[in-house]
């Protein structure tokens, strides 16, 4: 059984930053890709940032590159997502979730998913 437990996320005003976390429980974490998305009030949800199995490669959506960063720590279990420069439309819930193949970018290449964790950027 896989579980993901998401923490770090708050209200921060608009130019700030957070760090979220998403501690993974069950065995082979570090054979996974993994994946940030984030839905806010209304939207469907949207992919954010998501990384390799080993860390090496990683990939965003447009509207948060060179402000967010995904990294991953498998000693630890946990993947991150550091966020800087925040805006209010990056106002949602974030999601964690594990790939298990096809593309990056679609909810339908996941199968295991945090509860999520609220980030709201006031202006």
């Amino acid at each position: 059984q896989v579980q993901l437990v998401e923490s770090g996320g708050g209200l921060v005003q608009a130019g700030g930053s957070l760090r979220l976390a998403c501690a993974a429980s069950g065995r082979a974490f570090n054979r996974y890709a993994m994946g940030w998305f984030r839905q806010a009030p209304g939207k469907e949800r949207e992919f954010v940032a998501a990384i390799s199995w080993r860390g090496d490669s990683t990939y965003y959506t447009d509207s948060v590159k060179g402000r967010f960063t995904i990294s991953r720590d498998n000693a630890k279990n946990t993947v991150y997502l550091q966020m800087n420069s925040l805006k209010p439309e990056d106002t949602a819930v974030y999601y964690c979730s594990r790939h298990y193949g096809g593309s990056y970018y679609y909810t339908s290449s996941y199968n295991y998913w945090g509860q999520g964790t609220q980030v709201t950027v006031s202006s």
